[in-house]
């Protein structure tokens, strides 16, 4: 079975990959390198000693996708990573978000329209509840008013995939997942961003082996027990597998509707100060942050119901914060060497 994978040389991308050809999928990765590296491809090859096939193209380029389509004709399912995000990039340069994130989208599914069966697997985000009314969050939530042109994107996506189910042959499964963090065991991949780090736990890790002077921690008055936002942080690797059984899911008839919706998390929350005191545990470094104010577009708190992952989809996190933060911490210490 031929796969296709956009993004697929991103952090959760190249993850997936290695999932898949691990389950004995042939794999083709279709990245613009915007924020990744070629040479995430010898790392999927040093851990599953096979290299998955690679098309440098972006998205949004019409004429590509038809021909990369054309190329490979036989795809028979396609898991989609490729997007910005972002959350404070997506407030200061919004069009940016809208034109990587919906055009790709919808190039792609004119073309996997075309094809007799598509199963296609959509990265999604807890982001589309936008600040839920009640913790934990469950896949029956209302969607909020987006907090932020990302959160906005992939509300977006989710209704264009909706739509285009109806009228076509492609089912879809929406993964809605939470913080994704850490790196494979073997430190052969992990999340390698390009220029100054937007998430929590890479700007930990670059902080603490020095190449970021200090870590600032946004907002200390949220109402929370230390006021600092409280996330759910799951392990790549475990979030890596939810997309495979995602995907057999889809190719053994399994699913309910031709399109479904699972949270994927851990279902529990951490606030940003419990992160830092994790990982000092676990690394053995005093880390160097300061607070200051909040953040625009970020919510106070956002962590999982996992029920129906659990029970539905037949899948459930298997790693602690504690483990994700210890993978992390390896991998930045490799590639700093």
């Amino acid at each position: 079975m031929r796969i296709l994978v956009t993004g697929g040389l991103g952090f959760i991308g190249s993850h997936t990959v290695v999932e898949l050809q691990n389950e004995g999928f042939e794999v083709v990765v279709v990245d613009n390198l915007s924020n990744s590296s070629e040479q995430v491809l010898e790392g999927i090859f040093s851990i599953t000693g096979k290299k998955p096939f690679f098309e440098k193209i972006d998205l949004r380029d019409k004429k590509s996708v038809q021909e990369l389509f054309q190329k490979y004709n036989d795809i028979f399912g396609v898991i989609h990573f490729a997007a910005s995000k972002a959350v404070g990039e997506s407030v200061a340069n919004p069009l940016l978000y809208y034109e990587n994130n919906v055009t790709a989208l919808v190039y792609l599914l004119q073309e996997l329209q075309k094809l007799p069966k598509a199963q296609f697997i959509f990265s999604s985000s807890c982001t589309v509840y936008g600040q839920a009314e009640k913790m934990p969050i469950t896949e029956n939530a209302s969607v909020q008013k987006a907090m932020s042109p990302y959160g906005n994107t992939k509300q977006i996506g989710e209704e264009i995939i909706e739509d285009v189910a109806k009228v076509s042959e492609i089912n879809a499964i929406l993964l809605r997942y939470f913080n994704p963090i850490g790196a494979h065991p073997s430190a052969a991949i992990g999340e390698l961003p390009i220029g100054v780090p937007q998430n929590l736990v890479p700007y930990i890790t670059q902080t603490a082996i020095g190449l970021r002077e200090q870590l600032s921690v946004y907002g200390t008055d949220y109402p929370t027990p230390d006021g600092t936002a409280i996330r759910d942080y799951i392990h790549v690797v475990d979030l890596a597998k939810a997309h495979v059984v995602a995907l057999q899911r889809l190719m053994q008839h399994k699913n309910e509707d031709k399109v479904e919706v699972f949270n994927l998390g851990t279902g529990t929350g951490s606030s940003v100060l419990e992160v830092i005191t994790a990982f000092e545990k676990v690394s053995g470094e005093k880390l160097n942050y300061k607070l200051v104010g909040r953040r625009e577009g970020d919510v106070v708190a956002a962590y999982a119901n996992t029920d129906r992952a659990n029970s539905v989809l037949g899948w459930k996190a298997a790693s602690s914060l504690e483990e994700a933060l210890e993978s992390a911490w390896k991998w930045e210490q490799k590639i700093r060497k």
